[in-house]
Parts: C-alpha cells; structure tokens; sequence
C-alpha cells in the first residue's frame, strides 16, 4: 500500500498508540524527514527513544513512547509561515500559552516555534504535539 503522507501517517500512528497506552509503535516506509521531527520530540522529551530498523524495503522506525502526548498532528496544507505569523498559528493550533510545540521546517532544519523566534526566521508549518 503506497502512503501518500508519511509524517501525518506516522503523527496518527504515534497518538493512536498513545492512546490506548502502548509503550512502542512501527511506522514505516521512514524518511530523512521523519527521523528530523523525531530528533526534535526526542529532545524536548515527547518521546523517548527511537530506532532505524532497515530491511531493505523502505527501513521501519520503532519509536518508544512515554506517555507525554495529549494530542499530535500534522498540519495539511503546509503553510508557509514568516517569523511575524508564527504566534497567530501557535495561538490557533496550541491550547494554551507554554504548552506543546509547533514544528516548523526552515532553511537551517526542522525547529520548533520558539528556536524560529529566537533565531528571527520563519519556514513552513508541518506538525504540533502537545
């Protein structure tokens, strides 16, 4: 079966197993892309670990889960989003000040809203996890 969207795939499958409390889940295909945003949730403690597993038909990512997620989605259309826009975006997909993160991909990687304000650039919106 060919998936069309491999980070919202792997966002849904990520919160379905958060919500039936499972410790690990299996995406696959993986990409570049998706192991960029789970570098970005490992470290601000979203998930806990993951692992490249390659088989030699598109690889597979075990992502070891601790519970943290309330909510995670990818966000369809892709905006793209100037450093001025990102609070208007963190007020409509967050839930409240302080709480959870958007993921941005830039020029210089994929970050999280606060590094792009920080760094005074903006990109294009891909998920939010809170």
């Amino acid at each position: 079966m060919v998936q069309l969207d491999i980070i919202s795939n792997m966002m849904s499958a990520i919160k379905n197993a958060e919500a039936v409390r499972k410790k690990e889940v299996v995406i696959y295909p993986a990409s570049k892309f998706a192991l960029e945003i789970l570098k970005l949730l490992k470290r601000e403690g979203y998930i806990e670990d993951f692992q490249l597993i390659e088989d030699g038909r598109g690889n597979k990512i075990r992502i070891l889960l601790n519970g943290y997620i309330n909510d995670c989605k990818a966000i369809k259309p892709r905006f793209p989003v100037s450093k001025d826009e990102i609070p208007e975006y963190v007020k409509q997909f967050l839930p409240s000040r302080d709480i959870g993160i958007l993921i941005i991909s830039t020029p210089q990687g994929v970050m999280t809203h606060n590094e792009c304000l920080e760094k005074g650039i903006g990109g294009v919106l891909v998920a939010y996890v809170y």
